[in-house]
């Protein structure tokens, strides 16, 4: 697999069209009716976008950064962008005009595509900052300023431009060139263009393609997750080319509560997902699981054992049935998938974050094996992955995909160390920065991830902490946050987002906020309790609770009634009741650890659950523990009054 021939991303697309001309390629609702791309179609839509974009003044490698969800403009527009010599960048909607700027800066953008007003007005309050600059795009809609081109326009001028400049353009293209910008999230700084060639992208969904079995001609996908990621680039642009599959495009608001039935309409046989959606599967399921009772409730419970037992024997390569599989299978397995829209799914994936260890087993014993991946923007995407007939364990990133190399640097005694990836995946390196490219890749092309991880006798590798997130206490120990964290939250199911904090500290303590519900419009957490988490707390005595205020004075009642030195408020007793859950979930947690030094000794909850709008997480869900640490600076000093 190492040595293939590398393609480029247009040879690629030619390749794909000349087995599958008529075969659905990108699929829209709109107006309530599907409207269809096939091969040939998209293939001629990208090169009519490319010559409209050269006509425009997009130089060879300069960017055309791209604003909006995902829709197949946005697709042509990126792979337009490639075969007209240029960088194909995407901007996550959620990004302020300022780091829209910056992203436009750093790539030397000569064209923006935007998807509606709401997106155009950040780039508008902007252009005059941006030098090359030639041309803004608006791809649904009608614009409401003058100067900016419709998609219909764009369309027509690419139509009306000979083909001559664009094949000069294409003959120059080399497999080694960048061709995309890929801009990493933000969570440790300012967003760095991470540069992909078209070998990084068509290697690695070859790759990816040959190690899952896709099928060529017979796969569908559901793209929904921001195409400004990676992750979603390689499983709604590259992977779907590389098989000639059919690509969906899910609503805009999917992420507010249509995700369920779009999949039920779609039925896609590879989904992706990463842990927050799956997360909000669970918690509905749950919620839904509460009101079962009786027979349904018992065929349930022990369905769910069996499910657990069978996939626990295929995790140990066995491929026998437990008995009554095949009951179980007919009576619940199989009605939970097709209420899911997973039925005709070969292959589920979770990506861009660890899957906790609870949510992971209970679609497990579903039999819906939730396959991790692992992998990073600089790797282009996946480095190991979960796979049902090569190996999968439960909570690992599973095995190195073919090609793919995989080092454990300075391990310690336990076999952990910092993870490294070698492969044709590795990136070249990030733009216009060659001092923080060559802090992550040493001088045999292995990149430096930043992970701590092992890898085991069978080449499954876990992820044990990030080396930025590695706590030094007032001891001088070394405390990785994130197991500690997932320990927490394993013991805890009310808790939505858990973050340690200790640095140059006495002790450990955690920040814990609870899981509430969304405000559909604006993704903003709201001060409701979910209904999981009100039967949690009515479980343990707070029968009234229904916000996070509520549950917040409850826990301070209790903590003045634990301590024989403060005084007694009268309350009730329910608030001892419920913080001593609290206390004895920690201190379960506590018992993994490997030293006092690692023991979390002080809680507290806080009034709003982590968000994008609230700061606390990145575009792709990963906590910004230094913005959160900054947000909630005097909660944390009062630890260690």
């Amino acid at each position: 697999m190492a040595s293939i021939p590398p393609l480029s991303v247009p040879t690629l697309l030619q390749r794909t069209v000349a087995r599958h001309m008529d075969h659905p390629a990108l699929c829209v609702k709109r107006d309530g009716k599907w409207i269809k791309w096939t091969y040939k179609q998209y293939l001629h839509d990208v090169r009519v976008c490319a010559k409209a974009f050269i006509r425009l003044g997009l130089e060879r490698f300069h960017s055309v950064c791209i604003l909006g969800f995902n829709s197949p403009e946005w697709i042509i527009a990126d792979l337009a962008a490639i075969h007209a010599g240029g960088f194909a960048a995407g901007i996550y909607t959620t990004n302020s005009a300022e780091a829209c700027l910056h992203c436009a800066l750093n790539g030397q953008a000569d064209i923006i595509v935007v998807e509606d007003r709401k997106q155009l007005e950040k780039i508008l309050s902007i252009k005059d900052q941006i030098p090359t600059l030639k041309a803004i795009v608006q791809y649904t809609g009608k614009p409401h300023v003058e100067g900016v081109i419709t998609w219909s326009q764009l369309m027509h001028l690419g139509n009306a431009t000979p083909d001559n400049v664009y094949e000069d353009r294409l003959k120059k293209l080399a497999v080694n060139q960048c061709c995309t910008l890929i801009y990493t999230s933000g969570t440790t700084g300012p967003p760095k263009g991470v540069m992909l060639n078209h070998d990084n992208l068509t290697w690695i969904s070859h790759n990816l393609a040959t190690y899952m079995n896709l099928r060529d001609g017979k796969d569908t996908f559901l793209s929904y997750l921001p195409l400004s990621h990676v992750a979603a680039q390689i499983t709604d642009i590259y992977a779907p080319l590389s098989v000639g599959g059919t690509v969906y495009f899910a609503d805009p608001d999917v992420l507010k509560g249509t995700l369920a039935e779009t999949l039920r309409e779609v039925r896609p046989t590879c989904f992706f997902g990463v842990p927050r959606v799956w997360e909000k599967i669970y918690e509905k399921m749950q919620a839904i699981g509460k009101q079962t009772t009786g027979i349904k409730k018992t065929i349930a419970t022990w369905s769910k054992s069996v499910g657990l037992s069978y996939n626990r024997r295929r995790m140990e390569g066995r491929s026998s049935k437990p008995f009554g599989f095949a009951l179980a299978n007919a009576l619940v397995f199989k009605k939970v998938r097709e209420g899911l829209g997973l039925d005709k799914a070969r292959v589920i994936l979770s990506g861009a974050a660890p899957l906790s260890k609870e949510v992971a087993e209970y679609f497990t014993s579903l039999d819906i094996p939730i396959l991790e991946v692992y992998g990073m923007s600089e790797s282009t995407g996946p480095h190991s992955i979960n796979n049902i007939t090569k190996g999968y364990q439960l909570n690992s990133a599973g095995k190195s995909v073919p090609g793919c190399l995989t080092k454990i640097a300075n391990p310690d005694k336990d076999g952990n160390g910092e993870i490294l990836m070698g492969g044709r995946h590795v990136f070249m390196g990030y733009l216009n920065d060659p001092g923080n490219t060559s802090s992550v890749v040493d001088a045999d092309g292995y990149l430096s991830t930043g992970d701590v991880g092992h890898t085991d006798k069978f080449g499954f590798v876990y992820i044990t902490g990030r080396i930025k997130e590695i706590l030094i206490t007032a001891g001088g120990e070394n405390v990785a946050p994130v197991l500690i964290e997932d320990n927490i939250k394993a013991e805890l199911p009310i808790v939505s987002h858990a973050m340690v904090v200790g640095d140059r500290r006495k002790f450990l303590s955690i920040l814990l906020t609870l899981r509430t519900e969304v405000d559909p419009d604006t993704q903003e957490p709201l001060p409701i309790l979910t209904r999981p988490t009100r039967d949690f707390c009515e479980s343990y005595g707070l029968s009234l609770a229904e916000t996070v205020t509520d549950v917040i004075c409850a826990a301070e009642r209790g903590m003045a009634e634990r301590d024989p030195m403060a005084a007694l408020t009268g309350q009730d007793a329910e608030a001892v009741k419920f913080v001593k859950v609290i206390d004895a979930a920690i201190e379960k947690a506590n018992r993994n650890a490997i030293s006092a030094a690692q023991r979390v000794q002080k809680w507290t909850i806080l009034p709003v659950d982590f968000s994008i709008p609230g700061g606390e997480l990145g575009p792709t869900m990963k906590m910004k523990r230094s913005c959160v640490a900054k947000k909630y600076a005097d909660v944390i000093e009062r630890f260690y009054y």
